[in-house]
């Protein structure tokens, strides 16, 4: 049994862009890590640097805006300072230079030096990029293989092997509650008397300030319920060939011109689609866990605050549970698409809601397990199999889906006792086991489901 590993809510949670969180913005945090790695070698004047994306990189990441990342990430620019830039502009800007802005002497030209090469992926992990810093006579002078892992975090080749869960983690045993399981997590909260939140909250001080913590947390929700408003206030068409138009506003605007018809799930879908959407046009979002789950938690939230006077403590209780039970997640399965389809990005980011708005309405630990294992299990075996490659069908409307189960999982715990037969763990086993006998075609490849069923007529 492997030691339990400490997550912390402000790792599981970051402020980047969209539209995916493992095929741009880990891609872009790979490509500025390469750029740091240049100036380690002796540049030749007419050297070059080139990046082959492999796997679901290359089937998808046309329509993932894995291009843009990696040349956005190679002039030295990273997810959380793109934040509130238009990002068209300045890619627009990039595209038209054939050398990188803090290395001049190498050239790159992002089409050409960009190769989706769809012929072999690589063994360790679907989502596999190569750079090269390639010398005036064609010998390599630098390269590196990098993946992304899930939730906008990388891992090289020296250290894939040793992955645990996709994120950056210390060990919980420093930790008052180093819990990794559903299981324990549940004995701890009997033994010791504490809510989850409180656990939790416990074990991010061993690394944060008290005040850090919150301040974290706070940034989190604001960037959320912007996320949210902006989505509102937006009309128009989504970028790419399904030409889409935005959905969130106008049905915004029908529930406000007769609030007497709406109902909980007509709000929570205007809401999580506003944030997809957002995440579609590649703007500012929060991983939650991921770009493609993005407007899960953000949906529950604002719901809580706005229509049921939900306090800035509740919001905070709310994301230390979720990251609580979205590390158990990560580490008991997986979050990234490309490796367990859409069951681990919108069923992990549903589960993860449950469980913070059960716990805030007064769930005991229990019933706040019993409520992420439920948002869980009804989304087990979901595919991820994104039409043209865009983060937009069914993946706007599915996040909408994932929020209504998401609540309703919570009200359905929160009226039982908290005892019932399936267990988180025993869900999280079903869910890692469906995905490793899942077809890559329906793992974030478009080579399946709906991704081939929409034929012209």
């Amino acid at each position: 049994m492997r030691d339990p590993m400490f997550i912390s809510a402000l790792d599981l949670f970051k402020i980047g862009i969209g539209p995916s969180s493992s095929h741009t913005v880990g891609p872009m945090l790979a490509a500025r890590t390469f750029l740091e790695k240049i100036p380690t070698v002796e540049i030749q004047s007419n050297s070059r640097v080139q990046c082959t994306l492999k796997g679901s990189l290359a089937y998808t990441g046309k329509g993932h805006a894995t291009d843009r990342a990696i040349m956005l990430g190679l002039n030295d620019y990273s997810p959380r300072n793109l934040a509130g830039i238009d990002v068209d502009v300045l890619v627009d800007e990039l595209s038209s230079k054939t050398y990188l802005t803090s290395q001049e002497s190498c050239r790159f030209d992002p089409a050409i030096d960009i190769i989706f090469d769809r012929h072999e992926t690589l063994p360790q992990h679907p989502n596999g990029m190569i750079f090269e810093l390639v010398g005036d006579s064609g010998e390599i002078l630098l390269t590196e293989t990098y993946f992304s892992i899930g939730g906008g975090f990388i891992r090289d080749l020296n250290d894939i092997d040793n992955l645990v869960a996709p994120l950056e983690m210390e060990s919980a045993l420093v930790c008052r509650f180093s819990f990794g399981s559903g299981h324990n997590l549940l004995k701890m909260s009997r033994d010791s008397g504490k809510s989850i939140a409180s656990m939790k909250h416990v074990n991010e001080c061993e690394y944060l300030s008290k005040d850090d913590l919150e301040q974290g947390l706070d940034d989190i929700w604001r960037a959320m319920q912007t996320s949210v408003e902006n989505g509102l206030k937006t009309e128009g068409s989504l970028p790419g060939s399904l030409n889409l138009s935005r959905r969130a506003k106008k049905l915004h605007d029908q529930l406000l011109e007769n609030p007497e018809d709406a109902n909980v799930t007509d709000w929570l879908c205007a809401y999580a689609m506003a944030v997809s959407e957002e995440n579609a046009a590649g703007h500012m979002v929060v991983t939650a866990p991921t770009n493609g789950a993005a407007g899960v938690i953000p949906a529950i939230l604002y719901y809580l605050v706005v229509h049921q006077g939900g306090t800035p403590e509740q919001v905070r209780d709310f994301l230390l549970v979720a990251s609580a039970i979205g590390g158990i997640i990560k580490m008991r399965s997986s979050i990234s698409g490309a490796e367990v389809g859409c069951q681990g990005e919108v069923g992990s980011a549903s589960s993860m809601a449950a469980a913070g708005l059960c716990a805030v309405r007064g769930g005991t630990t229990e019933q706040v397990e019993n409520a992420a294992e439920i948002a869980l299990e009804h989304h087990l075996g979901m595919t991820c199999d994104p039409v043209h490659g865009l983060v937009q069908v069914p993946c706007v409307e599915r996040n909408g889906f994932g929020a209504i189960k998401a609540y309703t999982a919570a009200s359905l715990a929160k009226r039982g006792t908290g005892q019932h037969y399936m267990s988180l763990d025993n869900c999280l086993v079903a869910m890692k086991q469906t995905g490793l006998e899942m077809s890559e075609k329906f793992k974030e490849t478009s080579l399946g489901g709906l991704a081939v069923s929409n034929t012209e007529c």
